[in-house]
């Protein structure tokens, strides 16, 4: 899809806020030093990879020049794609996939931390994209002034409170 005429730059601070929020707890929490190796086994298509990276990796952009909103919907179905494949694929067997070669104790607490906590931050983490969702919508209808808003062109996120809200498809096994 290319940017319209409906395309609206977000530079909103409680939007900037929320999304360093989601990446600051991605990174603590979801992609950390010991669940990472176990993501990145995961089959996504490069697409994916990059609408994620493009949130995670490069959000400080945000607040210097803004971000497109049909960039952000994207990004935000990319997210609701992981964490589906996550929560299906890594949940049931994270605690098998992680190795166990830490010679150090605290390395070892903290692991079996990551292990213990991650089903919950998991649902923090899709907590937090619904929510920047949320808002960007509100932002969205706001500005399209009686057009039609941008997300409605994203059928992809018509699920996208069921996608994200919605752990019942995770296998317990991480606890």
């Amino acid at each position: 899809m290319k940017m319209g005429e409906n395309s609206v730059s977000i530079t909103d601070e409680s939007v900037i806020r929320l999304v360093k929020q989601l990446v600051d707890h991605y990174h603590t929490n979801i992609s950390n030093r010991f669940i990472r190796p176990v993501l990145l086994q995961v089959q996504f298509d490069d697409m994916l990879w990059h609408q994620i990276e493009s949130l995670t990796e490069r959000f400080d952009q945000l607040g210097y020049q803004g971000h497109y909103i049909e960039d952000l919907y994207r990004q935000i179905s990319a997210l609701a794609k992981f964490i589906e494949a996550v929560r299906r694929e890594v949940a049931p067997i994270l605690r098998y996939r992680i190795g166990n070669n830490f010679t150090d104790k605290t390395d070892k607490v903290l692991r079996d931390m990551a292990i213990h906590n991650f089903s919950s931050n998991l649902q923090v983490f899709a907590e937090l994209i619904y929510e920047l969702y949320t808002k960007l919508v509100e932002i969205d209808t706001a500005a399209a002034k009686g057009k039609t808003p941008v997300y409605k062109q994203f059928t992809e996120l018509d699920d996208i409170k069921e996608k994200l809200l919605n752990p019942g498809n995770m296998e317990q096994g991480t606890g």
